[in-house]
């Protein structure tokens, strides 16, 4: 074991020197474009983290306030509150030039950016600091990081959940208990700015949506038909009959208008197959039908009876290989329930460290948190700015040779803070457990703070082919939510983005979410280094599995994970499979249609 030196004092707390404006919301339920704020708390904070002020009020929303059982809000009660136009500047005040604050704050700030937008206001917010975010960086030792969970280890008394005021205190203890957590630790606070990138579209309605098909794809449309019932159909060029009016005629018949075209496509329509289109061009290299409008409305007419996606399968002949594990990854081993982090070392070095660690059982971390239980020390490790601090922490530090021991010498000198998730190697597989009212889950990723790129994480909800069946299938930081599948976006600071899965939301033709990261630059995942991903319940909740990821060398795009479906169930599997093109590629591949 390495020993550090004593002259390698922990470096000085960062300067957490913000005006703080905390904020809590009680809403109708959890869309900010279809629901409604409630009631709304503000506390403002100097920074030496002292209240200021404070503000709360109950709001009338005209509308069915949703679900009483949670926030007690009845019709009644919130009858003759003022509407949020009436308290928006008196709370834009309170916002004004300081640092808001929220547990889950991209919930929040949605919340608030919709309802600003309806009084005609901008949220005046620059800057935004989510605890749960924070916390996920800390680590403490919690079993889970709800903030009543975080409210009794920050030593904060909560007297009256789901009300907005005493949320908000509550939540002023936790912010105070992390900045001290987060100074001991030198982590840099995870302050997004705003409107961040998932923010734009906080202030406009969703989109329209295609109509999803009830039916299977078929396949091509052999020469002359007959057209399908769940045959994936696009349309390019001029049209007689008006577009949208085909199209509507088609997905009435049971077929799937498609926005782009690629292999899994059944038939393109179009009056002009040499009009130069993106779709034009593709279909005959794909091998792809093309008929005119003329033939099509013939087709039309007579649509033969398709599959339905909730009709059972054709079972398929046996496989002469053996049907995957229910559940795989690493569980047991000499380093199970400690996570290591490595320092230095060269990308491949650091690479097979890593894969040593998930071999022996243990979690390999990306970045320092108070979950850490040792630290590998490769060449160059030893400069790491993160050093000094890990000296003050006491934590053990390793040769590369601890790895590669039969046993660790004994007891390990510091034990993980909580029970560890299971740890996932690439390709390792997890059932999701999926129970009546706690059907949402979390995919989160994480990586170490770059300075010369930024990274993207994406998802793409798929069908049977792997296409989305829409563009709206596929949430990025410009349109961070598909509601018709249950996904959504959530970026949470600089080093961590997460992707949130409503499992009893999306329909029969939805197979599969893929999720994704992508640079925006000219760094590559191999500059970036590891990506952790873990994935829980909720979106505070205890971990149920984890993996990292960092196999990756020139690629720019990285397949993290899939959340795909296994007969009624769904399942997770940890990826890794990266490219070399970027997101615009990886888009057109899953079916997106994306412009040159």
């Amino acid at each position: 074991m390495t020993r550090l030196s004593a002259l390698d004092d922990a470096p000085a707390s960062p300067p957490y020197v913000h005006d703080w404006a905390i904020v809590d919301v009680e809403t109708s339920g959890l869309r900010a474009a279809e629901h409604r704020v409630l009631s709304l708390a503000v506390l403002t904070l100097g920074p030496d983290g002292a209240t200021r002020e404070e503000f709360a009020t109950l709001l009338d929303p005209g509308c069915d306030p949703g679900p009483v059982h949670i926030h007690g809000l009845t019709a009644e009660r919130l009858r003759g509150s003022p509407t949020f136009d009436q308290v928006a500047d008196r709370i834009a005040k309170l916002l004004d030039g300081r640092v808001m604050v929220a547990h889950n704050a991209h919930f929040d700030y949605a919340f608030l950016a919709r309802e600003f937008a309806r009084a005609g206001a901008r949220l005046p917010v620059r800057r935004r600091l989510c605890t749960l975010a924070l916390n996920r960086r800390i680590g403490p030792p919690t079993p889970d990081l709800r903030l009543g969970t975080l409210a009794e280890h920050y030593g904060v008394r909560q007297r009256r959940a789901h009300d907005a005021l005493d949320d908000a205190r509550v939540l002023a203890g936790v912010l105070r208990g992390s900045l001290a957590g987060a100074a001991a630790l030198g982590l840099d606070l995870p302050l997004v700015a705003c409107p961040p990138k998932n923010g734009s579209s906080a202030a406009h309605p969703p989109p329209t949506r295609k109509m999803p098909c009830a039916f299977r794809c078929p396949g091509r449309m052999p020469q002359g038909g007959p057209l399908v019932q769940g045959m994936k159909v696009a349309f390019t060029g001029e049209t007689r009959v008006p577009r949208d009016e085909l199209a509507a005629r088609a997905a009435e018949a049971g077929l799937n208008v498609m926005t782009t075209v690629s292999r899994f496509t059944s038939v393109l329509v179009t009056n002009d197959p040499g009009s130069g289109s993106a779709k034009a061009r593709r279909a005959p290299a794909e091998g792809v039908p093309v008929i005119d409008e003329a033939a099509f409305l013939r087709l039309l007419d007579d649509v033969r009876p398709g599959v339905r996606h909730d009709e059972p399968a054709p079972v398929p002949a046996p496989r002469p290989t053996a049907e995957p594990q229910r559940r795989s990854g690493a569980s047991g081993g000499r380093l199970a329930g400690r996570r290591v982090l490595v320092l230095g070392g060269t990308h491949p070095e650091a690479s097979a460290a890593r894969a040593r660690i998930a071999g022996l059982g243990g979690a390999a971390a990306v970045n320092l948190s108070a979950s850490v239980t040792d630290v590998v020390v490769l060449p160059g490790g030893e400069r790491d700015r993160r050093i000094g601090r890990i000296a003050a922490l006491k934590l053990p530090v390793h040769d590369p040779e601890w790895l590669q021991a039969d046993d660790d010498g004994g007891a390990p000198e510091r034990q993980a803070s909580r029970p560890a998730p299971l740890v996932l190697p690439m390709g390792g597989v997890i059932d999701l457990p999926v129970t009546t009212g706690a059907t949402t889950w979390t995919i989160s990723a994480s990586w170490a703070q770059q300075a010369d790129c930024e990274i993207d994480v994406v998802a793409f909800a798929v069908d049977e082919d792997g296409q989305v069946p829409g563009d709206e299938n596929f949430v990025f930081y410009g349109a961070p939510d598909d509601p018709a599948a249950g996904v959504r976006l959530a970026i949470d600071g600089p080093t961590e983005q997460s992707i949130t899965v409503d499992l009893a939301v999306p329909p029969p033709q939805i197979r599969r979410i893929a999720v994704a990261a992508a640079i925006d630059g000219a760094a590559t995942f191999g500059d970036v280094g590891a990506i952790e991903i873990t994935a829980g319940p909720g979106v505070s909740r205890a971990l149920l599995a984890q993996a990292t990821l960092d196999a990756a060398t020139t690629e720019r795009t990285l397949l993290l994970a899939e959340v795909y479906r296994r007969g009624p169930s769904w399942r997770l599997r940890a990826l890794g499979q990266g490219y070399d093109f970027g997101l615009a590629e990886l888009a057109r591949r899953h079916g997106v249609d994306v412009e040159n």
